[in-house]
């Protein structure tokens, strides 16, 4: 028990393989939802790349991202995309979703998507539509 309270989230949820598979799965969801896709390219490959490396990152595995691409700066890297609330809602939902595609445990689902329901509210730039 005392080991698994000095291991990052990164390593319980499996390390790099797992961060690569949940983003795997994540994104042909995203590419499939109507509020969603509009906001990504065609080449999704790049966005995969990146992502994969944020959330290692975030999750707290090698630092890929900044070492890559600079301080994440996630909310200024979001201001050019139109993102409400429903469209947060559905990026967690999508994420859950792959989660469970990948057979991540439940309770690590839950405190993987806690985690990042905060910084997916942080995005949130526009009101929503009446």
């Amino acid at each position: 028990m005392s080991e698994s309270k000095n291991r990052t989230i990164f390593e319980l949820m499996g390390g790099a393989e797992t961060v690569s598979r949940l983003v795997e799965a994540f994104y042909p969801k995203v590419q499939q939802h109507p509020l969603l896709s509009p906001l990504f390219p065609a080449n999704i490959d790049p966005v995969i790349e990146k992502q994969t490396l944020f959330l290692t990152q975030f999750f707290g595995g090698p630092t890929l991202y900044s070492d890559h691409h600079g301080h994440p700066m996630m909310r200024a890297r979001h201001m050019p995309f139109p993102i409400t609330r429903e469209r947060a809602d559905a990026w967690l939902a999508c994420m859950t979703e792959a989660m469970a595609d990948i057979g991540m445990p439940d309770d690590l689902q839950d405190f993987l998507i806690e985690r990042l329901r905060g910084s997916a509210y942080h995005f949130i730039n526009t009101p929503e539509e009446d």
